[in-house]
């Protein structure tokens, strides 16, 4: 008897999660709800201002703190006309501001097709009182995959929005190639004029994962560091990284190698984020045999890897990290599920990723929640999470 108690407490326990799961990754479906979506993405001005951008109910809605998200303005539409927004899996809207104080914002519009898209991309200059007409940064306008935008912005206001293509496939098809492409490709814009306009994209790569977020950020000249889920020869899809400086140039390399050898995507993007004049913290989830989630260092001269740290309990399936660091701090957050909750988890390292604080739950909810968001003003860290039983939270982590 006791046996079977066990058993049914096990397989019990593989429902519930099970149901999280479907309720995580279906609460909107092929990217857009009929509601409004739990996904939100944060930053801070220089004055200390909170943006929040959002879905509801198809339009891409901004609103603002001024008290560390305690309240929010009353929030304002970006798209004039309805659209499916993203907001599933690595999709959804993003916000950032620029060094001269326009808020951008990007997002992708699902069209009738399935898996296909536009990337979109509307400016504020008047600290987000009104927002310009809407453009979109691709001039490709095929009815095909662009999606899982990203958007940087650098210390010399130069906006760099990657996403998802499908555009070469698509040309392999005609050629009757199909089967010798594989995955999709990435590429990119870039707006030299604040916003005003995008030059025409260019490709980073081809054979990138089909539908896994693009981490962005800067070396310390402005150039922009991409890193992403790549597949590799025999089905494997592990992490490349990508310096592409302002004239275009690219330089590819493999950043990660777990070796998850899997015929599908896995929603599960990664993160990258400046480290000290060494290079950089990057931390992906891997599936497969040695499954879990992975933090790393990056040598940014040899682009050599350091062996990969495991962190969480590989039984509430971490994933979905956030980096953040600070000089020598680093703060590496990530979302647990368990048959009572979504768990946010932290780590905390205070000699550049090289040795780690034990990590510590900072925050739990019932039901469907985002993926945790790592911001910062000034030297303070701040959790950005948004979940629908318990709504927004802005978390000081000093």
């Amino acid at each position: 008897m006791r046996k079977l108690n066990l058993i049914i407490k096990f397989f019990k326990k593989i429902v519930f999660l099970l149901l999280i799961l479907f309720c995580e990754t279906s609460f909107s479906h092929e990217g857009h709800s009929h509601g409004s979506s739990v996904v939100a993405s944060v930053s801070f001005d220089k004055s200390g201002t909170l943006w929040r951008v959002r879905e509801q109910q198809g339009f891409v809605i901004v609103d603002s703190s001024n008290d560390q998200g305690l309240n929010f303005s009353k929030s304002i539409n970006v798209n004039t006309e309805f659209q499916k927004i993203g907001t599933s899996g690595d999709a959804k809207p993003k916000i950032t501001i620029g060094p001269e104080g326009n808020i951008y914002v990007t997002w992708t519009q699902m069209l009738s097709k399935p898996y296909t898209g536009y990337i979109w991309f509307a400016r504020s200059k008047d600290r987000g009182k009104t927002f310009e007409l809407p453009q979109i940064v691709h001039q490709d306008k095929s009815e095909i995959t662009h999606r899982f935008d990203a958007i940087n912005v650098n210390k010399d206001g130069r906006i760099f929005v990657a996403w998802v293509d499908k555009r070469d496939l698509e040309n392999a098809k005609l050629q009757k190639k199909e089967k010798e492409y594989k995955g999709a490709a990435l590429y990119y814009a870039v707006s030299e004029n604040f916003g005003e306009s995008f030059k025409i994209e260019k490709k980073i790569i081809d054979s990138s994962c089909e539908c896994c977020r693009i981490a962005l950020t800067n070396d310390k000249s402005g150039n922009i560091v991409a890193m992403w889920r790549q597949l590799y020869d025999g089905g494997i899809r592990d992490h490349a990284v990508a310096k592409i400086d302002i004239n275009g140039n690219v330089v590819v390399n493999r950043a990660t190698f777990g070796g998850w050898k899997i015929d599908a995507c896995p929603h599960h993007g990664p993160v990258i984020t400046k480290g000290g004049d060494w290079g950089y913290h990057m931390a992906w989830f891997d599936g497969g045999e040695k499954a879990g989630l992975f933090y790393g260092r990056i040598d940014g001269d040899a682009w050599v890897s350091s062996p990969a740290k495991r962190f969480g309990n590989i039984n509430f399936q971490p994933s979905h990290p956030s980096l953040l660091s600070i000089n020598e701090k680093v703060y590496l957050a990530w979302k647990e599920i368990n048959e009572f909750g979504s768990y946010i988890v932290l780590s905390v390292s205070e000699d550049g990723g090289k040795n780690w604080l034990e990590s510590k739950v900072i925050k739990k909810t019932d039901g469907v929640s985002d993926y945790p968001e790592l911001i910062q003003f000034n030297n303070k860290v701040f959790l950005s999470w948004n979940t629908i039983k318990d709504g927004y939270k802005l978390i000081s982590l000093e």
